[in-house]
C-alpha cells in the first residue's frame, strides 16, 4: 500500500475547527500509513497537535490560511475574493500533486467552484457530480448521483454520469458489472420527460455499461440498481429526504420507547435490535460525497457533520485515492467514446 498525503480544510462547515479537529486527528491516530495536510488558522490547529505522539505529529503539516470561506459566501466571491481561503488551499494542493485528495465540510458551491476552476474536469466529461452511498435493503449500498453539483442537466450530463458512477460502484463496492438505473416517475418506456427519454437511450445503446433502465423513487433502497442515475436537483431532494426520514424514525423509536415504564422494559430488551438497525441507516456513516468527473479527488462532507461523519468522509477521500478513481474513470469514458464513434 503506497503512502498517502490527504488535505483537509479546518475552518469549515457549521460546527467549525472542534468538530472537523476531532476527526481530523483521529484520522492521524487510525491511519498510520497517511500523511496529512492541516489548513486553516495555525492559532486554531497548533494546540490540538499536543494530542498527537512524537511519530503521529510528523504526519501532521500545518498550511496557515488566514481567510475562512463562510457557509453563506458567495461561491464567485469565494472564488475571487479569499484567495488564501483553507478551502482553496486543499483543492490547490490537490490541483499541485502536493496531496492525493482533499476533504471539506464547508460552502458546497464554493467547493465546487474553486475544485471546477482548479482541478477542472476529465476529458470527455462535461460537468462532475456529487456522488454518495446510500443504504439499501441486504446490506448492500447504492451509489446515488448527482446529488446537487447540478441542478439543470443534458441527457449527455446524465449519461457521462452513468459512465462514472459504474466506475465509482466496481471500484468503491467492489461490484463486477454493475447495474446501472435511470431514476424516473414511472418504469415504462413512455413515463418521464424528454430528458431522461434521451438518456435511456444512449444508455441501452452502450455495451459497456450494465444498464437495466428506469427506477422510482421507492426502487432506490431494494437493491435493484448498484447506481441510480439522475439530476442534481432530484437528486438533492432524494437524498435529504431520505435523511430526514431516517432522523424521523430513530427520533420516533427513541420517544415511543420512553412513553412509559412497558415500553422502556421493552425497549431494553429490543435494544441490540434497535442498535443494529440505527447502524444501517445512520446517515453518518454515508457522509462523504464524491464530487466526480475532476482530475483529482475532492470529498464534500455535510456541513453538519459530526465528528464520526467527518472521519468517514476522510476515510472515503483515502480509499478513492489510493484505489486512483479519477484514473479509472478516465480509462472508462475513453473507451465508452470511442464505441460511439
Amino acid at each position: 500500500m503506497s503512502k498517502l498525503t490527504i488535505a483537509l480544510d479546518i475552518m469549515g462547515g457549521d460546527h467549525g475547527p472542534p468538530v472537523i479537529l476531532s476527526a481530523s486527528l483521529r484520522a492521524v491516530q487510525q491511519h498510520p500509513h497517511t500523511d496529512f495536510i492541516f489548513c486553516g488558522r495555525r492559532a486554531v490547529i497548533e494546540p490540538q497537535l499536543a494530542q498527537l505522539s512524537s511519530e503521529q505529529r510528523q504526519r501532521v503539516r500545518i498550511e496557515h490560511c488566514d481567510d475562512v470561506v463562510e457557509m453563506d459566501d458567495k461561491p464567485a466571491s469565494a472564488l475571487r475574493n479569499k484567495q488564501d481561503s483553507s478551502m482553496r488551499r486543499i483543492v490547490e494542493l490537490v490541483a499541485e500533486g502536493k496531496a492525493d485528495a482533499c476533504v471539506s465540510a464547508g460552502n458546497t458551491g464554493a467547493l465546487l467552484a474553486l475544485a471546477y476552476y482548479r482541478l477542472k474536469t476529465l476529458q470527455g466529461v462535461d460537468r462532475p457530480a456529487l456522488v454518495s452511498f446510500m443504504p439499501t435493503a441486504g446490506h448492500h449500498k447504492v451509489l446515488l448521483l448527482d446529488l446537487g453539483a447540478n441542478v439543470n442537466c443534458t441527457s449527455d450530463t446524465l449519461f457521462q454520469y452513468a459512465v462514472m458512477g459504474s466506475v465509482l460502484a466496481e471500484e468503491m463496492m467492489g461490484k463486477s458489472n454493475p447495474r446501472v438505473a435511470l431514476l424516473n416517475v414511472g418504469e415504462e418506456d413512455i413515463k418521464g420527460n424528454a430528458l431522461v427519454k434521451m438518456a435511456h437511450q444512449q444508455l441501452k445503446q452502450t455495451p459497456a455499461l450494465n444498464y437495466i433502465g428506469y427506477v422510482e423513487g421507492d426502487d432506490i433502497f431494494t437493491d435493484y440498481a448498484d447506481v441510480v442515475v439522475t439530476d442534481g436537483f432530484t437528486g438533492n431532494v432524494a437524498l435529504k429526504s431520505s435523511e430526514g426520514l431516517a432522523k424521523l424514525v430513530v427520533n420516533e423509536v427513541k420517544r415511543l420507547s420512553a412513553a412509559s415504564l412497558w415500553t422502556r422494559a421493552m425497549a431494553r430488551i429490543a435494544l441490540p435490535l434497535l442498535k443494529s438497525i440505527y447502524n444501517r441507516v445512520n446517515p453518518d456513516q454515508y457522509n462523504g460525497a464524491s464530487l466526480i468527473g475532476l482530475r483529482g479527488i475532492v470529498v464534500k462532507s455535510h456541513g453538519n457533520a459530526s465528528a464520526d461523519a467527518f472521519y468517514y468522509a476522510i476515510v472515503q477521500a483515502m480509499q478513492e485515492a489510493q484505489l486512483r478513481v479519477p484514473e479509472k474513470i478516465k480509462s472508462k469514458i475513453e473507451t465508452v467514446l470511442l464505441e460511439q464513434l
